[in-house]
């Protein structure tokens, strides 16, 4: 399959679709985290996922919703998670969501912390830090995925974390995006074109058992 294959899209498409699907999947990203408390087991935190995605008037999931606490933070997205873990009062967990408004894909995910515990709370900044530095890299470069990957992990190294190479990202169109099977974003051999395509981050504490992720639209 050719670089333009891995890129096509359907009728529907529009830049300005796939933007409204990030800003909407951020709203409600920020409306789960709003409402996830320390004590509330994994579980609720996906069914309350879901009711703020009806609430919020989406088209359908294109991916099943996904909240990771503690320690399952370091699972990537085809892993189960380890048990139903209740969320601590010094706690990590992410969100991560893949989403149709107005048949447009969104996918986008962040970390949040309860508590103080310092580690945890650099962990989740340094996920968004790094998806921010990598997005830049590539604006200014224009470097194929590969490379846009080499780049994340040496930035990841440098500042103190493990790069979970096994996330590597993936395209995204008006729904559904399956059918042109492009493949990770950071096997895509050519320069990714803005609106196509999610750059997924997920770091690890380097001795301690969790981590961080963050994802969102190349735009």
């Amino acid at each position: 399959m050719t670089a333009i294959d891995k890129e096509a899209v359907g009728a529907a498409y529009s830049l300005q679709g796939m933007l409204h699907a990030k800003h909407k999947t951020w709203e409600a990203i920020t409306a789960i985290a709003g409402r996830i408390r320390p004590g509330m087991l994994e579980s609720q935190a996906r069914a309350l996922a879901l009711e703020v995605l009806a609430e919020l008037g989406m088209d359908r999931i294109w991916h099943p919703a996904l909240i990771r606490f503690g320690e399952n933070t370091l699972k990537t997205f085809k892993q189960r998670s380890e048990g139903d873990p209740a969320l601590g009062e010094n706690g990590i967990f992410f969100i991560d969501l893949g989403v149709v408004w107005d048949r447009h894909e969104g996918d986008c995910g962040a970390t949040f912390v309860t508590g103080d515990d310092p580690e945890m709370h650099a962990c989740a900044a340094a996920a968004k830090t790094l998806f921010e530095q990598v997005r830049d890299y590539w604006g200014e470069h224009k470097v194929a995925g590969p490379a846009l990957y080499r780049y994340a992990q040496e930035q990841a190294s440098a500042m103190g974390w493990v790069l979970n190479l096994e996330i590597k990202g993936h395209r995204v169109s008006d729904f559904p995006h399956a059918i042109y099977r492009a493949g990770d974003l950071g096997n895509f051999e050519q320069c990714p074109n803005v609106g196509l395509w999610i750059l997924e981050i997920q770091i690890a504490h380097p001795t301690r058992p969790f981590g961080a992720f963050y994802e969102d639209l190349l735009a």
